[in-house]
């Protein structure tokens, strides 16, 4: 199994820093409007790596506790919309995580500001643009991310 990391800076000068944020999308809902964004060239920023996966509600909190341990500076987890997925309740055992993973990032010290979570139909890729741009400034904002990033 490969490991997908951010490319490692030697150097940040804070004019030249942007973010590098992982993106889990749903299979049936998220990665479709983020194909439809694609598809329609809707601009959005290309600080986003998206990583496809079966349903939101199989984002294990390790996967997000793992991705800013690899020097990931955001996240955004997206899914169906509430009565959507395609899997029933997935999508309700994802929102239930990540209520709790975003209280234990909080005690931890990690700015909520960093992990995301958002809900996006198939048709709705200028949202998933807007979702981006939105992800994209807030972390921006709290800057590269130093806590739980383990150098070698």
């Amino acid at each position: 199994m490969t490991q997908v990391t951010p490319q490692s800076d030697l150097v940040i000068k804070s004019s030249d820093w942007e973010p590098k944020i992982i993106a889990f999308l749903c299979n049936w809902c998220s990665y479709a409007g983020a194909d439809l964004t694609g598809v329609s060239r809707i601009q959005y920023p290309p600080n986003i790596r998206i990583v496809r996966v079966p349903c939101s509600g199989r984002i294990s909190p390790y996967y997000i506790l793992k991705s800013l341990q690899v020097g990931w500076d955001g996240l955004l987890v997206s899914g169906c919309h509430p009565g959507d997925c395609h899997y029933l309740t997935g999508n309700l055992i994802a929102r239930r995580r990540f209520a709790v993973l975003k209280d234990l990032l909080t005690f931890m010290g990690i700015e909520p500001e960093r992990v995301n979570f958002s809900w996006v139909s198939a048709a709705e890729g200028e949202r998933f643009a807007k979702i981006v741009k939105k992800v994209v400034e807030q972390v921006k904002k709290v800057g590269p991310i130093r806590k739980m990033v383990k150098t070698l």
